[in-house]
């Protein structure tokens, strides 16, 4: 997927993929959605989420259904840190963000 956002691309076929995340629910059911985390090139780091109806990503249509949708979001370093910490390992963490305090 490709979107401009603040005159910025973001791009997820030439951003390095760093880790994702599934809901626990199957692909068919209509709460299912999944976020994918990736990096520019320039550092920054954004969130691909996409998802059926009932999901946050579902999309409403002209005649009220709803149905498969998908965004972009731009994540401050706090907002990713937070989305890493809860949906990757620790080793990921550390691997992206550096060496953390016990």
């Amino acid at each position: 997927m490709r979107k401009v956002i603040n005159r910025k691309l973001y791009d997820t076929d030439t951003a390095e993929k760093i880790g994702d995340w599934k809901s626990c629910c199957d692909r068919g059911n209509f709460r299912y959605c999944s976020e994918t985390l990736y990096r520019k090139r320039t550092g920054e780091l954004f969130l691909h989420g996409e998802g059926h109806g009932l999901s946050p990503y579902g999309k409403t249509y002209v005649d009220g259904m709803r149905g498969w949708g998908e965004t972009i979001e731009p994540l401050s370093q706090d907002a990713a840190r937070d989305w890493v910490e809860e949906h990757l390992d620790a080793d990921d963490y550390e691997k992206l963000f550096g060496p953390v305090e016990e």
